[in-house]
């Protein structure tokens, strides 16, 4: 049975024990339906081998090979990863286009005894949902914008609120980047599908009518592009600034940073990229400051040279009112608390 998707929250009611992406390891990794797992009927490589057939010699011949291929893969897959999976099982399968790929691995489920259905339209479907909601609905919530220069602990700020209930978007935790030169994870950043999936995801669970709040961030975090209408709510929005005096920063940067303290290499190349802006005898200066392990100056003299004058000159971009300077001259965790507490009451304050 084909089963349509009307909206992303469908996707949380749906009846099904499972979700069955049936496509390649490369379309999978680029981006998914939430909660899918890969169970690829055709690889990569093969997928290639079976286009390259169909182009070049005959889309008979291509079905035939396709059709051996993805009996192979359906066999290890119940050998394997379904091997345990009880009678009565009700999986959804889909491929790119609901087409031949999960139909026929749909197919082989119900023959067993599952209670297999596809997905009307297949991945090509669900992305038009999200197109839909970043790029194509009108931005309803009010955006309040955390605001403040590099080391105010925004980050940490937003991870209290949501657990205080705040409606909150991590843009740096969804794009898996913190937003400057220092910023890259060590974990890949997702495609760009799979972060507007991710944001599109965070976007349908809140209470229509509540305020949203973001930190204050460029159109880009690494390499992932916000969706214009964010942006643009975002850079109107009401913004809650925090100030606190360099030596706070610096010490919170340290600590925030430890991962790039532990590894003074990968801290070095990393100021590396710094040269074409302060030039490379500042630059060495700096990783002979990450080489001594000195990571409180060098967050200082960062803080000052690089991050506050670059801050500075980006603020025109934002055409939204301050609605609060929230000031402390800590940021331990009993200030971060504190302040935590007084951006949810501006959030919910008329």
């Amino acid at each position: 049975m084909g089963v349509t998707l009307t909206s992303l929250s469908d996707i949380d009611r749906l009846p099904h024990d499972a979700i069955i992406d049936a496509r390649s390891p490369s379309e999978f990794a680029e981006d998914h339906v939430p909660g899918a797992i890969n169970l690829p009927v055709l690889d990569d490589a093969e997928r290639a081998q079976v286009g390259t057939i169909y182009a070049q010699e005959s889309p008979f011949r291509a079905r035939k090979v396709g059709a051996a291929l993805v009996a192979r893969n359906a066999a290890r897959h119940l050998e394997e990863t379904l091997a345990d999976v009880p009678g009565g099982w009700r999986p959804l399968v889909y491929c790119w286009r609901g087409g031949q790929r999960s139909g026929a691995f749909a197919s082989i489920l119900t023959q067993i005894g599952w209670r297999a259905d596809t997905l009307v339209g297949g991945y090509r479907s669900y992305r038009r949902l999200v197109v839909r909601a970043l790029y194509e609905t009108r931005w309803s919530p009010e955006i309040l914008v955390l605001d403040g220069n590099t080391g105010t602990a925004k980050t940490a700020l937003l991870e209290r609120l949501s657990a205080m209930g705040a409606q909150v978007i991590d843009l740096e935790g969804l794009a898996r980047h913190r937003g400057s030169i220092l910023g890259p994870d060590t974990v890949a950043q997702p495609a760009q599908k799979a972060f507007e999936t991710e944001l599109a995801r965070a976007l349908g669970k809140f209470t229509p009518g509540q305020p949203v709040i973001v930190e204050a961030e460029s159109s880009k975090v690494g390499d992932r592009v916000l969706p214009p209408a964010l942006w643009a709510a975002m850079r109107r929005g009401p913004r809650i600034v925090i100030e606190a005096p360099i030596a706070a920063r610096a010490a919170y940067l340290a600590g925030a940073y430890s991962d790039l303290s532990a590894d003074p290499a990968r801290l070095c190349g990393l100021l590396a990229q710094l040269r074409s802006y302060h030039g490379a005898r500042l630059v060495e200066h700096w990783q002979g400051l990450a080489a001594d392990g000195d990571h409180v100056t060098l967050a200082k003299e960062l803080v000052e040279t690089h991050y506050d004058p670059r801050y500075a000159k980006s603020r025109d971009r934002w055409a939204g009112p301050v609605r609060a300077v929230l000031k402390t001259n800590t940021l331990d965790a009993a200030a971060l608390d504190q302040l935590a507490v007084q951006i949810l009451a501006l959030m919910t304050s008329p």
